[in-house]
């Protein structure tokens, strides 16, 4: 592992840098309560790592304001964490060695925490000190039994980590009956929190702490690439009421389904309870600002719509606030880029909050 090996600079694909292409193509964003019509997204960084496929994820930020973030290949090629400055927008490596961490997010000790995946990854979730850059493995079993491949991750005001642990890429064999959503509580035991869903993958608690929404993002296949035949499943958004102890108190209610199109990857909340998820789905590519009912009241396209499958670009991965002077800017991973978006309300993170 090694840390800041160096900045990435500004590429351009065919000739046309990303940033011309979203300013000036995309559709215009709806629902001027939260986002300006007139408003673009800020392309910031592109890969140019030689490493093949697969997609940049889990935007987090630091005390310090720095956006931490995961490039995630496929096969055997390593993953890496990567830190974005505003004040520079200058991106770095953090580290060459993620262990195909996915999600992230910093406690409330400012250390990042990191769900790492399958597909020749750590299948556990890991703390970062970003000082020192020294990695501690957290959780990698559940009963004695490996995950299949943590996924995204979110903490609550005491500091207890909720993640989810689905599967989509690699050959391991899963060991776990059930892809289900776990909690790391702070003596170091896990407990399963639910998996009274198909495929979990991103993950948000209300400011509230009174409710936990869950992605339901089931493709059909554990093994993307694999000769298994997909047969998907639900798409979906769900609430979980959750007790005071943390825990679900009550049955799930589906808020929004996406149908037969590709769901939400990565979600995050504002300060006035709105959820951000970020929709992958071919016709209308981009992020949907949901109320805790279910209802549609902004969306920030992030690709073209009705896209082909085979040329589709423009997918989110996921969302994250700022904080400070970039308490209203939203950072969005799109494909192997890391964008950002600046909005009419303040994003909430329950971390930096007093108790």
């Amino acid at each position: 592992m090694s840390r800041w090996l160096f900045a990435v600079g500004v590429v351009s694909i065919w000739g046309i840098s990303f940033d011309h292409v979203y300013a000036a193509d995309l559709p215009k964003p709806t629902g001027e309560a939260i986002v300006s019509p007139d408003t673009k997204l800020e392309w910031l960084f592109t890969r140019t790592a030689k490493i093949e496929g697969g997609l940049t994820e889990g935007p987090a930020v630091a005390p310090d304001g720095s956006i931490y973030f995961s490039d995630i290949p496929f096969g055997s090629d390593k993953g890496m964490i990567l830190r974005f400055d505003p004040k520079t927008k200058k991106t770095t490596v953090f580290s060459d060695d993620s262990g195909k961490s996915n999600g992230l997010i910093c406690d409330s000790d400012g250390r990042l925490l990191a769900v790492e995946g399958s597909n020749f990854g750590g299948r556990c979730v890991s703390r970062w000190d970003l000082k020192t850059g020294k990695k501690t493995v957290l959780v990698d079993r559940f009963h004695g039994k490996r995950f299949n491949a943590p996924n995204d991750i979110c903490v609550d005001r005491p500091g207890r980590i909720y993640f989810t642990d689905p599967k989509y890429v690699g050959a391991e064999p899963r060991e776990l009956e059930y892809r289900a959503v776990y909690r790391i509580d702070q003596d170091g035991s896990v407990i399963e929190i639910t998996h009274d869903v198909s495929k979990p993958n991103g993950i948000a608690l209300s400011p509230d702490g009174k409710t936990m929404y869950l992605a339901d993002h089931d493709n059909g296949t554990d093994q993307i690439g694999s000769d298994e035949k997909p047969k998907p499943g639900a798409m979906k958004i769900y609430a979980f009421p959750l007790g005071a102890d943390g825990k679900v108190g009550g049955e799930r209610k589906t808020i929004y389904d996406f149908g037969d199109q590709a769901g939400c990857d990565g979600m995050t909340v504002d300060e006035k309870g709105h959820i951000y998820l970020t929709s992958r789905g071919l016709k209308r590519p981009g992020v949907l600002v949901i109320d805790p009912t279910g209802k549609e009241v902004a969306f920030i396209p992030t690709g073209m719509p009705n896209q082909d499958a085979e040329s589709a670009t423009g997918k989110p991965s996921n969302v994250e606030f700022g904080i400070g002077d970039e308490a209203h800017v939203l950072y969005v991973t799109i494909d192997t880029s890391l964008f950002r978006v600046p909005l009419k309300v303040k994003g909430f993170h329950v971390q930096f909050t007093k108790k």
